[in-house]
C-alpha cells in the first residue's frame, strides 16, 4: 500500500513542476514528496503495532504462539477460555483491559500524529 500511494505520488503536479525547473530526482525525492507522504507511512506504522501485537495475543491465546513459562497478554488470557474457571474466578479476564487500551492507545496515537503530519488530509 505504502509502495503504491509513494508511485502514485510521483505523478502528482508538484513532483512534475519541480522535475521541469531542473531539481535532482535526491531532492524531488526528500524536499516534496517524503514531507507529503510522510502521514501515510506513520498511519501504517502505528497501524502495524497494534496487528502485531494481537497476531501475537492471539496466537499465544490459542496456544501456538509463546508457551506458559513466557508472559504474554496470550499466555495470561489463555486461563479464560474455561467459561467455569471464568465465573468462579472472573479476575482472569483482567488481562484483556491493558491489551484493549494498548491497541486504542496506538490507534489514536496514529490518528494524532497523522493528522499532524497533513493537516489539510491530502
Amino acid at each position: 500500500m505504502v509502495r503504491g500511494r509513494f508511485l502514485a505520488l510521483r505523478e502528482e503536479d508538484f513532483v512534475l513542476a519541480a522535475r521541469l525547473s531542473g531539481a535532482r530526482e535526491r531532492r524531488i525525492i526528500f524536499r516534496h514528496m517524503l514531507p507529503s507522504f510522510a502521514s501515510h507511512i506513520i498511519a501504517n506504522v502505528t497501524l502495524a503495532i497494534p496487528g502485531t501485537i494481537l497476531g501475537e495475543t492471539a496466537l499465544s491465546f490459542l496456544g501456538l504462539g509463546l508457551r506458559d513459562p513466557a508472559i504474554s497478554w496470550g499466555v495470561l488470557l489463555q486461563d479464560a477460555q474455561n467459561l467455569q474457571a471464568v465465573a468462579l474466578s472472573p479476575w482472569l479476564m483482567l488481562p484483556a483491559l491493558p491489551l484493549i487500551i494498548t491497541i486504542m492507545a496506538f490507534n489514536f496515537l496514529g490518528d494524532g500524529l497523522r493528522d499532524a503530519a497533513d493537516p489539510y488530509g491530502r
